[in-house]
């Protein structure tokens, strides 16, 4: 055989054992296309990336705010006699659009019938940019701390369906100082200075690191990265969301489910009161408070990732000193006073107006809302799940997928009217969407006066 043949007749052999061995690949190759729970460890040169997303982030924010112009009236209506502790009036709804139906329809319909016409006016809420998420703060607080601007995306919400900024900040080790924060943003330049001689060493130090700067995933100092601040380069504190304590009402992704687009939003909770809490997380049922800082770093901080964590600055936390001395300065906080509460938890009557005394009737009576939020502190420590997902048909909606969530935390109703908006996701913008929202969900067909009622109750909580 001549070379020229003997290279031919290779060349066929090698044609042919490729096209076997792709043959034989196939499937496998196809199951590696599946999403991964991993997220990817390459980057692109950080002057790329900054450039596409500076460029992309009108049309991200034009894209989600037609979205929420299509669920909501987003102008600003608030009640000016009815005030959080620093004097913020609270917002007034319901807020939600309705589709060809009135509020007392859409009470007397069955979950299958408002499914079918496609009328449920509380879907859950997507992400600002739901495909990238993180976290995102409102700017009010961006305004105050520079460092935590991202420049891909801003806070969608208008600040008046939000917590006000800076909340108060009460411990219940010393009720008589009322707002220690005296109207100040904590943080690690003023905490010493606020607080030296009202906490114990151990507190104090607790404190101190609940106000220093640990790497996030979108605040870090790699390329993969959502700020262009040298300060956000170092990181994000827990009390940028939990600021004083409370919540500015800054929003992430939950970081324990996969794919991407079944990640639920995450509204930031209020730390007053975890004190008296049994669960911790909204859908991980952690047992401490020591858990819950714990996971915070270990985890959320990074999507559930610990190959991110590993790459972008996981700082580990000791747990014998640095976590306890940080729980240890969580449970000193304490909800807001409520003057029109007696030692139970339950209205005096004394104090109340009539309207409020026909709404916590309902609370404890029709409404059922006491079946799960107990008094004195409104809560129950259990997860439920409200099975919202019969009022609607699973759909892809702002790149989230719109389907059942499952149980959810019992969060505690006390000092509700300061922390807008309202279930994890923040979807119910108003006490009023939220009294609209039970009713749906419980199918309670209360009356317009009562749900009126029943808000002039929970306002006072």
């Amino acid at each position: 055989m001549t070379t020229s043949k003997r290279t031919k007749m290779l060349v066929m052999i090698v044609f042919i054992v490729m096209g076997a061995v792709t043959m034989s690949v196939s499937p496998q190759a196809s199951a590696q296309q599946q999403q991964s729970s991993f997220g990817g460890v390459v980057e692109e040169p950080f002057a790329v990336v900054l450039k596409r997303d500076k460029e992309a982030k009108a049309r991200v924010m034009a894209e989600h705010q037609r979205l929420l112009d299509a669920r909501y009236d987003l102008s600003r209506r608030v009640d000016p006699n009815v005030k959080m502790t620093r004097g913020k009036p609270i917002p007034v709804g319901p807020t939600a659009r309705l589709k060809g139906v009135t509020w007392e329809q859409l009470g007397k319909m069955s979950p299958d019938q408002i499914k079918e016409k496609g009328v449920f006016p509380y879907l859950p809420l997507p992400h600002i940019a739901h495909p990238v998420g993180g976290m995102v703060f409102p700017q009010a607080e961006v305004k105050a701390l520079a460092r935590l601007e991202r420049f891909d995306m801003d806070f969608d919400l208008p600040e008046h369906f939000l917590p006000e900024f800076p909340p108060a900040m009460f411990l219940i080790t010393r009720p008589d100082l009322g707002d220690v924060s005296k109207g100040q943003t904590v943080t690690i330049d003023n905490f010493y200075e606020l607080f030296n001689g009202i906490l114990n060493p151990k507190q104090l130090d607790g404190l101190r690191l609940l106000l220093t700067q640990f790497p996030q995933q979108q605040f870090n100092a790699t390329a993969d990265r959502k700020t262009e601040k040298p300060d956000g380069m170092r990181g994000v504190t827990c009390f940028d969301c939990h600021v004083n304590g409370h919540t500015s009402g800054a929003t992430h992704l939950a970081g324990d489910v996969r794919p991407q687009e079944f990640r639920r939003r995450i509204e930031t909770p209020s730390l007053r009161g975890v004190n008296i809490q049994r669960l911790f997380g909204s859908q991980r049922a952690l047992k401490s408070v020591e858990d819950f800082t714990e996971f915070e770093q270990r985890a959320a901080y990074f999507d559930g990732d610990p190959v991110l964590a590993s790459k972008k600055g996981l700082s580990i936390l000791e747990r014998g000193s640095q976590v306890h001395n940080m729980a240890e300065f969580q449970e000193l906080l304490d909800f807001p006073p409520a003057p029109k509460l007696n030692i139970l938890g339950r209205l005096d009557r004394t104090k109340a107006t009539e309207s409020e005394i026909r709404g916590e009737d309902l609370f404890f009576g029709k409404a059922q809302c006491a079946v799960c939020h107990t008094a004195p502190y409104y809560t129950d420590n259990l997860m439920h799940d409200l099975k919202v997902e019969r009022f609607f048909k699973p759909r892809m909606e702002g790149g989230m997928m719109i389907t059942a969530q499952g149980p959810i935390k019992n969060f505690p109703l006390r000092g509700i009217k300061e922390s807008p908006p309202y279930l994890h996701d923040g979807r119910l913008l108003t006490l009023e969407d939220t009294v609209e929202f039970f009713n749906l969900i419980l199918q309670l067909d209360l009356a317009a006066q009562e749900k009126k009622d029943l808000v002039a109750f929970l306002r006072v909580l």
